[in-house]
């Protein structure tokens, strides 16, 4: 399989990857750029292609997917958390 083939993914994980695409690119990032930042939330949230055909397969990491709405409005605010006394 050549590199950058998506033959090993699901229907499914295309979707996701081009509803992410989607996104980046109404936040003004290149269309090129956004097709890679989408596969790359793809891979890390399903750990690669799912198409092998045996056992259950693993479950979702959805850390990647919950910190985009967790960032939203974080504009101004401080790294640190909590203040020093």
């Amino acid at each position: 399989m050549a590199r950058g083939s998506k033959k090993k993914y699901t229907n499914k994980q295309k979707r996701k990857a081009d509803h992410i695409e989607e996104g980046y690119e109404k936040r003004g990032v290149s269309k090129k750029e956004a097709k890679k930042r989408a596969w790359a939330t793809v891979n890390k949230s399903d750990r690669g292609g799912k198409k092998s055909g045996s056992g259950r397969g693993k479950k979702q990491n959805k850390s990647s997917m919950r910190k985009g709405g967790r960032k939203g409005g974080r504009k101004g605010r401080k790294k640190g958390g909590r203040k020093s006394r």
